[in-house]
């Protein structure tokens, strides 16, 4: 009997695998399959991918350590099972996306269970003698209810108390997990209970009276120091919203019908103006823009930013959405498709070797002349990158580069890169040698981009043969092509298929990416992003100093990533909706320092930078609140974790450089500030991440200024010059690579901007000025428009509208010869 029931237990838990499980009532004595608290005990309930892992641990567990013996049928069904164990045990973990680990600092951990304290006494005074998790929804709801009643009492320390318990509750309830997947689970069905009983909505309120707190913001004007008490209302508000918005916005395989329903509703309230009268993002960019002008130094901002970051990415959506309103829109408007998708063709590339320093071709030449190995000195970098299948552009002389350690350790390892180990293109066969064996090159078959062609480029080559064949031009017109040749005639045809208060919010943003960046030195007015970090006391042993420190690095490390995440999904949104909203904030953008300002956070040791270990993995939520604490050491935070690249700083760098792309794209003048302030250089060591993406952005910003960094720069640089030949998408009549283009003359380049500003304000005019002038109200003299237009007419116009007629128009004389000579 005994084997028959764990033969069930068996066959369900692989039934489990590919849906959920239903149980029946003669399961259990109470009527639903649930398991209890015991290690090796089986829980029956609807299981979901968040506790696949924990399933799979518990049924190996029950197999081994039950104390029944298993048959030799047994034995074999689990061998034959055992692959789908250790794959529920090694690939069910959660997505990283939703790991609330960022949003809260090192600072704040006594505070957990500070949330559990406050959450246990308010669950007993009510009189519930089980924990949460043991609860009907029915009751969860109830005791949601009574919390979210208790929130709209006058006494300030009680709604803080209420307002911790409901962050318990959006916390997983970790107390009563053993498992971080567990707290994960919990988490989500508690955060969906939490939207669908107006928790956002009170805490909206809440929100807005801490903002309006005169009082709390005079105060900290005030104070000389701000340390972490004093947003501690604001730090419990913003994280169950961001928790909130989080949780929602990530799609799971597992999601219920109500709740993919909430997460449509959720969506569209945040993207209405249905808090009073302007959407959620508003209000947190009024916190921003009210920090940055020092009346409330005391808000959050770290979570202030990843709030506005995930609220945006929610209501505006993603770089996926963002190319399939791009195909949409294209297919609305009747274009050609997009020849391809970005993402995709990034992904797939494989990072090239940096070029070589100054220092080490010397190195080099020294130990040449020392008796080392070499068919060539290196004086200068070679022009023909080879493609082999280590590195697609390292050389023949790679074997003597190797060799080097400075030269390992001058870029990151020349191992497969880690985030394109699933998506490498990997080398094509080498073509029948030209030369002997052991001098093999193989070249790539082509390039990744299809090339590109603006309306300006297809005017200016008629212009040039019109002049050159015919002697006169046609100004715009790039249709007529009488008198040309037929040569040109068919490179016309080629390039037609080929063509396809914002001010302060800009500049409250640079001012919190300068105080973040690592260059960045400590001035007496500048803004303290710190006040949600530091504590009330400072530390006093050399451990609590360096965890402070710690904390500290990684806390400007989130700020840069949220900020450049954020700049970077609203430029792409605002071109995708009108490419003067783009411009204007740009122009923002430009006009309050923007790019040197991301240049002095390049002039960095960009390598330390990428491969800062400013993380402590044992404090990281949830992962502090589940484990017992281990002794903290010296040794041990010196050494940091175990990963060699901090994925959140190279998120920030690549973020960075595309924004820096989207300002200088086709726009000489800023072009030429990347000239001004010796931006190659500083470019140039930023290749030595070996990063896909990273790389392609960083040679698409030296492509746009080769034409004007001269011809011996353009010769001592050649290995920059074939990666950029390589990797970055060419534009037909393009001559970046000569510097014969007549947009490299030195003219006025202000004027270039002045001309965009008129523009702009002509846009902003037309478009969202209410206080129009009557006499500059442009005339509709299109007849169908007018004769289309619904006129209001009086009521009792139907009784008189012949004897109108007879007036206005019959009895009018018409002088038809004056119509017919003045048309």
């Amino acid at each position: 009997m005994i084997w028959a029931a764990k033969l069930w237990l068996w066959l369900c838990f692989l039934c489990q695998c590919s849906k959920p499980l239903k149980t029946h009532d003669s399961c259990t004595k109470r009527g639903t399959c649930r398991g209890g608290r015991d290690k090796w005990q089986l829980s029956l309930i609807d299981i979901s991918p968040f506790n696949h892992f924990e399933w799979a641990l518990k049924m190996i567990g029950w197999c081994f350590f039950s104390p029944v013996r298993f048959t030799s049928d047994l034995i074999f069904l689990f061998l034959l099972h055992l692959p789908v164990l250790v794959i529920l045990c090694f690939c069910s973990f959660p997505s990283c996306s939703i790991l609330p680990t960022e949003l809260y600092s090192y600072t704040e951990e006594p505070e957990f269970a500070l949330n559990r304290d406050y959450f246990e006494e308010d669950f007993r005074s009510h009189g519930m003698c089980r924990r949460w998790i043991e609860l009907a929804v029915e009751e969860q709801r109830a005791y949601v209810m009574r919390l979210l009643d208790a929130l709209e009492v006058t006494d300030r320390d009680k709604r803080l108390k209420v307002a911790r318990a409901i962050l318990y509750l959006a916390q997983g309830v970790f107390d009563e997990c053993d498992t971080e997947v567990d707290v994960l689970h919990w988490s989500r069905h508690n955060v969906f209970l939490l939207y669908d009983m107006g928790i956002f909505t009170a805490l909206l309120e809440l929100l807005s009276m801490e903002i309006d707190n005169s009082q709390a913001c005079s105060s900290a004007v005030r104070k000389p120091a701000i340390s972490l008490a004093d947003s501690t209302e604001l730090r419990v508000l913003l994280s169950i919203m961001y928790l909130m918005v989080e949780t929602i916005r990530v799609q799971t395989e597992d999601d219920r019908p109500e709740w993919k329903a909430a997460r449509e509703t959720f969506k569209n309230e945040l993207g209405s103006p249905l808090y009073n009268g302007e959407p959620f993002a508003l209000l947190l960019f009024t916190m921003v823009t009210k920090f940055c002008s020092m009346n409330a130094p005391h808000f959050p901002m770290k979570k202030v930013l990843l709030l506005l970051w995930k609220t945006i990415l929610f209501t505006l959506g993603g770089f996926e959405e963002l190319q399939e309103m791009k195909v949409r829109g294209r297919e609305r408007l009747n274009l050609p498709p997009l020849p391809e998708d970005s993402i995709k063709v990034v992904r797939a590339m494989r990072a090239a070797s940096p070029p070589a320093s100054a220092m080490e071709l010397i190195e080099q030449q020294q130990q040449q002349k020392r008796g080392r190995r070499s068919r060539r000195p290196l004086v200068k970098q070679d022009s023909l990158d080879t493609y082999n299948e280590r590195d697609p552009f390292k050389n023949d002389d790679a074997r003597d580069e190797e060799e080097d350690p400075e030269d390992t350790d001058s870029g990151i390892e020349g191992e497969v890169d880690p985030l394109d180990r699933d998506v490498i293109i990997q080398p094509p066969p080498p073509p029948p040698p030209l030369r002997p064996p052991t001098e093999r090159v193989n070249f790539p078959k082509g390039l990744p981009w299809a090339p590109k062609v603006r309306e300006k480029d297809i005017e200016h080559f008629l212009e040039t043969s019109r002049n050159k064949f015919i002697g006169f031009t046609l100004g715009n017109d790039t249709e007529t092509l009488v008198g040309l040749p037929r040569p040109i005639h068919e490179s016309v045809k080629t390039l037609k298929q080929v063509r396809s208060k914002t001010n302060d919010l800009c500049i409250a943003l640079l001012k919190l990416l300068l105080a973040a960046a690592p260059t960045s030195k400590a001035k007496t007015d500048s803004i303290n992003i710190l006040a949600d970090v530091l504590p009330e006391e400072m530390p006093i042993t050399v451990l609590q100093s360096m965890k402070l420190g710690i904390d500290v690095n990684r806390h400007k490390e989130i700020i840069v990533k949220a900020i450049s995440a954020l700049l970077l999904l609203l430029l792409k949104h605002f071109k995708l909706n009108h490419i003067y909203q783009f411009e204007i904030v740009s122009q923002h953008l430009v006009f309050a320092n923007c790019i040197p300002l991301i240049l002095k956070f390049f002039n960095q040791n960009i390598m330390s930078y990428i491969s800062a270990k400013n993380s402590i993995c044992v404090l990281d939520f949830p992962h502090c609140v589940v484990h017992e604490m281990p002794e903290l050491t010296a040794e041990s935070l010196e050494a940091g974790d175990s990963n060699q690249f901090c994925w959140r700083n190279l998120f920030s760098c690549i973020n960075l450089l595309r924004i820096l792309n989207k300002l200088t794209k086709w726009k000489h003048s800023r072009t030429m500030m990347l000239v001004v302030f010796k931006s190659a250089p500083i470019l140039k060591r930023a290749l030595k991440v070996k990063q896909a993406m990273m790389q392609l952005y960083v040679l698409k910003l030296l492509k746009i200024q080769t034409k004007y960094l001269g011809r011996q720069w353009r010769k001592s640089n050649m290995k920059t010059m074939s990666a950029i030949y390589q990797k970055v998408r060419h534009r037909l009549n393009d001559d970046w690579a000569y510097g014969n283009d007549i947009d490299a003359r030195p003219w006025d380049f202000q004027a270039e901007e002045c001309a965009l500003r008129e523009s702009i304000e002509k846009f902003n005019s037309r478009r969202y000025d209410r206080n129009k002038n009557g006499d500059f109200t442009p005339v509709d003299n299109c007849l169908q428009s007018v004769l289309g237009q619904r006129v209001e007419l009086p009521e009792d116009f139907h009784y008189s509208y012949e004897m109108w007629l007879e007036r206005e128009v019959f009895s009018q004389p018409i002088q038809w010869e004056g119509l017919l000579q003045n048309p």
